[in-house]
């Protein structure tokens, strides 16, 4: 069935487009005009509408003797139509997700410019605060007044980091800005009992002349680091190898390692003191001794909380050859 149709529209199209030619050639010829339009441009439609002709035959003949041609033109225009729908509806949450990675690209563009801005403004030096620098530092002891103590550090920390900011002035109310929640922590933490340490920290870098300031508060523990007369590191050399560069190297190697050592037990203090005029007395030593083996020690001079200075000196022990 399927073969004969198809030459049944071959020979359709075969008689009907020189039928079209044809007819398109006599009214050139014939001069004769549609809404006055040139003879050749009428022709040229004539031959158009001829196969506009050829094509709803084509169609007409394959709807007439093809069952299935006939569902596809009733069925699949509705489907396509269902299809077209449902895309559009398939595309409506890519839009919002395209709107909200927009806007989320509109933020960070913001922020990249606030950084920038705080980076120009770093190099024309009106940063006066940057971000993580210590504010503040308060022990707190629990006790009743508890909250009291609180308050008044708070007030304290707000005065002086008012006139670091906006030194010109005079009073202003809450510069600090804190997380409710870090507020409750402190509260809740301190209730419990015990010594506790303070400290107040910048969340974000500060300009001069800015109402607000975020902070990072943190609590620590007010635990003893070392106590009085510790020995807190030490090293052991010979005197033929000594000299004065490597003396220093030794010295600053063995401060460097009490510093660590403060860090590990949770000190919050970056600097060390020595007390003593260490580099004589050791000269001394090794002027008026004839030991081959010595070695230095760094003692604590006080007992040492996390956030007290760290006191040291450093004495030389001559060892038995």
């Amino acid at each position: 069935m399927a073969w004969i149709l198809i030459i049944l529209l071959i020979l359709l199209g075969g008689l009907i487009a020189p039928f079209g030619d044809l007819l398109g050639t006599k009214i050139g010829k014939s001069r004769f005009s549609i809404l006055k339009l040139r003879p050749k441009k009428t022709a040229t439609i004539i031959t158009v509408i001829t196969g506009g002709f050829i094509s709803s035959i084509s169609i007409g003949l394959l709807s007439l003797f093809s069952e299935d041609i006939r569902q596809r033109l009733s069925v699949d225009i509705p489907v396509l139509q269902k299809t077209l729908e449902e895309s559009k509806k398939a595309l409506i949450p890519l839009q919002e997700e395209r709107e909200k990675l927009e806007d989320k690209i509109l933020q960070k563009e913001k922020e990249l410019n606030q950084l920038k801005y705080n980076i120009n403004e770093f190099r024309r030096g009106n940063v006066v605060i940057k971000r993580g620098q210590t504010l503040f530092i308060a022990e707190i002891n629990s006790n009743p007044n508890r909250k009291l103590d609180l308050a008044k550090i708070y007030d304290s920390a707000d005065k002086y980091v008012q006139k670091i900011v906006i030194p010109s002035k005079t009073k202003i109310a809450n510069i600090l800005l804190w997380k409710p929640s870090d507020i409750s922590a402190i509260e809740s933490v301190t209730g419990k009992g015990g010594n506790w340490i303070l400290v107040i920290k910048s969340a974000t870098n500060v300009l001069k002349g800015e109402n607000y300031v975020f902070v990072a508060p943190k609590l620590f523990e007010n635990k003893l680091i070392f106590r009085k007369g510790e020995i807190i590191t030490n090293v052991f050399w010979e005197k033929s190898d000594l000299n004065y560069k490597s003396i220093n190297s030794k010295i600053n190697t063995l401060i460097s390692q009490t510093k660590n050592k403060a860090k590990l037990k949770g000190s919050i203090v970056n600097e060390i003191t020595t007390r003593g005029d260490f580099m004589k007395q050791l000269r001394d030593s090794l002027k008026s001794n004839q030991n081959t083996k010595f070695q230095l020690e760094v003692v604590s001079l006080r007992d040492s909380k996390i956030a007290e200075p760290i006191v040291v000196e450093l004495n030389i022990k001559e060892l038995e050859p």
